[in-house]
């Protein structure tokens, strides 16, 4: 089987990827996000793995929008991982690292990491990349480049960078949200590694029917009174014009018989358009899992 991910080696979705299906498939690094999308709407791998929600930044947009507007693809499965970021220089940087004049990485990356920035290098300029493991691999192939990356410990170890700050993230919880990705509605994904699994969750598009007061309201309600608990809902905009929104709506129980699709019916009487992006198993990747794909060095940082 293949797998398609948010490349190259070393980003974090790649850690996700390995920390699921380990090394029992083969793996495809792709360098963008709709690239990941095209490669399994066009059956060129079997699934793609790319993130959708960072938990200090909120969702990545590009992914929500390429989903909705550009490829019929489903949501069959969710891998929540922890995120670590460090800064990092090529070795022969790691003893001037302070006089570095630009941080690259992956925007939000870079977001995460902020308050670092700001209090210990509010002197440098942001260049971003497509994705942390593209950052890190570009330094390693340009080491006269006086510039940091922020990426994660594989990183570090992939590319032979020297870690110079670790975990320079803002706040300790962050954690990113990775969603697995098939043509088809229905797949079965099999845990071979035994991942923790969190639940189940059903998400939805749903479009309001345009100048109707409380539209919203009513919607909120039609899952309210079936006690269907909503983790999640988000507005997104529609691109037909200034105003025109539509929203992703993540519920915390797998498609039901019943329930649900009551919800689908009282909405779409109510004039909604509504969309079913997926009815998917959420799985848990522990620091632990992610600790022993990293490689961590911590002796002396060098690599």
């Amino acid at each position: 089987m293949k797998v398609s991910y948010l490349g190259p080696k070393a980003t974090f979705t790649h850690l996700a990827v390995l920390s699921f299906f380990g090394s029992d498939v083969e793996l495809i690094p792709y360098h963008t996000i709709p690239s990941n999308m095209d490669a399994v709407d066009n059956q060129d791998v079997e699934l793609a793995v790319i993130p959708i929600e960072n938990a200090l930044e909120g969702s990545v947009n590009l992914t929500i929008d390429y989903l909705i507007h550009e490829k019929p693809l489903f949501i069959v499965g969710e891998l929540i991982a922890p995120i670590e970021q460090h800064l990092m220089v090529h070795p022969c940087r790691k003893d001037s690292w302070e006089q570095i004049e630009r941080v690259y990485s992956h925007s939000h990356a870079i977001a995460q990491c902020h308050k670092f920035l700001h209090q210990e290098l509010p002197y440098v300029s942001y260049d971003y990349a497509t994705s942390t493991g593209a950052a890190a691999k570009y330094i390693h192939e340009n080491p006269d480049k006086n510039v940091a990356v922020i990426a994660n410990a594989l990183a570090a170890k992939e590319y032979g960078l020297h870690i110079v700050k670790r975990n320079i993230h803002d706040y300790h919880h962050n954690h990113t949200r990775f969603v697995i990705l098939h043509p088809e509605k229905q797949y079965s994904l099999i845990n071979e590694r035994n991942l923790e699994k969190n639940g189940d969750k059903t998400t939805l598009v749903i479009t309001l029917p345009l100048n109707r007061a409380g539209a919203l309201h009513q919607v909120l309600s039609a899952f309210s009174w079936r006690n269907l608990d909503l983790s999640k809902i988000e507005s997104r905009p529609m691109k037909t014009g200034l105003g025109d929104y539509l929203f992703i709506i993540d519920i915390e129980s797998k498609m039901d018989d019943v329930l649900i699709p009551g919800a689908i019916a009282e909405l779409e009487a109510l004039g909604c358009t509504t969309k079913v992006l997926g009815s998917y198993p959420s799985f848990q990747i522990s620091e632990s899992i992610f600790n022993n794909l990293n490689g961590a060095v911590r002796k002396g940082e060098n690599r």
